[in-house]
């Protein structure tokens, strides 16, 4: 069998070792006789693994106890819509927070964040980002009644990661983590809530997952449909409807992969190795390859570039590709190249991507 190096912004690149044991278990888990994906949610064999799958992330993320931890489905595009609808109610537990949503928007993620809140009501935008850096602090102009603060800590199609947490005083900070969890350590008590898709550094597409404080839960109006209320999965332990049973059950055998290789810490580590050993190709290529992000900003997780010749691109992936360099080929909306580099994948993929760069560079520079 001969695996490739998968650079695909999502869905990512899973363990080899999560895979071979989905492998191994898939006609009969753990000796139920059944496959995971046929037993019942309810059943004791299923429950022990999302109770755990729960609890080892709660571990893994240092959550206190006072935020509930959420699976969903809906992906990020539901989130878009359930933080404002839990948080920007008009009637709030808290009577100064009956503002709306305050966005920082820089990037795609971000804006469509803001987008589809202003749909729902009000919103101000707290700073604005061309796209090649983070609105800093000092920037941020934030209502002092406003119901929360959104942002998003790494954007995917440009390349662009929040190098520090924003300060929003007593205003609630949400943060769409979907494409840099589990890759760094961070405070969630900052935050009062943070929700990220599994699809990139937790597993596969189909569950996504909240960490909401507990003073949070309950705001939102009567009237909002009961799958998109926090609560509801709340105060059922996220089994308001049948769970995506398979997908948390690979979040599972991810978080068992991420505490035997050293947890958080050490995926922090990978990951500066892996994506500064991409970007050093790129700055010391003379102009062969550029990037638009500015270095203080620049993502860990999605390493975007471009070709000085564009006429090239195609050669580039085709022959990317050949060596097992697959899924190089940046968003659609900006083009270029785009390498994501997430926790499942290898430094060694990224070592062999950049040694195929410089390559590259000195047949075609």
């Amino acid at each position: 069998m001969s695996r490739c190096f998968n650079f695909s912004a999502g869905p990512s690149e899973l363990p080899l070792e999560v895979l071979e044991q989905v492998r191994d278990e898939l006609l009969d888990f753990r000796g139920t006789g059944c496959s995971i994906m046929e037993i019942s949610h309810r059943s004791k064999a299923f429950t022990e693994v999302h109770n755990e799958t729960q609890q080892m992330l709660r571990s893994l993320l240092d959550i206190p106890e006072e935020y509930d931890i959420l699976f969903m489905q809906g992906g990020g595009h539901m989130q878009f819509s359930m933080v404002p609808l839990n948080l920007m109610a008009p009637v709030s537990a808290d009577p100064s927070r009956r503002g709306g949503g305050c966005y920082i928007v820089n990037g795609t993620w971000s804006r469509k964040a803001a987008h589809e809140a202003g749909r729902l009501g009000g919103i101000s935008i707290a700073a604005e980002g061309d796209e090649t850096n983070v609105p800093q602090q000092q920037d941020l102009r934030i209502p002092e009644d406003a119901s929360y603060v959104y942002y998003c800590d790494n954007e995917t199609v440009h390349g662009i990661e929040f190098n520090y947490v924003p300060d929003t005083g007593r205003v609630p900070l949400v943060a769409d983590m979907s494409s840099n969890i589990l890759t760094r350590p961070f405070d969630i008590r900052k935050f009062g809530a943070i929700w990220f898709g599994a699809q990139k550094n937790f597993g596969i597409a189909g569950l996504t997952i909240a960490a909401v404080r507990h003073d949070l839960i309950g705001r939102a109006p009567e009237n909002c449909p009961v799958m998109l209320d926090w609560k509801s999965y709340s105060s059922k332990n996220s089994m308001l409807n049948t769970p995506p049973t398979f997908a948390i059950y690979i979040a599972n055998l991810v978080c068992h992969w991420l505490e035997k290789q050293g947890g958080v810490p050490e995926m922090a580590k990978r990951a500066a190795e892996k994506s500064g050993a991409l970007y050093s190709v790129i700055d010391a290529s003379d102009g062969f390859y550029s990037g638009k992000v500015k270095p203080a900003f620049r993502s860990r997780m999605n390493v975007t570039f471009w070709l000085k010749d564009e006429s090239l691109n195609d050669l580039f992936v085709e022959e990317a590709a050949a060596l097992g360099l697959k899924n190089i080929r940046g968003h659609r909306s900006i083009g270029g190249m785009r390498a994501s580099v997430y926790n499942a994948v290898p430094t060694e993929g990224a070592t062999q991507l950049a040694d195929f760069m410089k390559d590259f560079e000195r047949r075609h520079g």
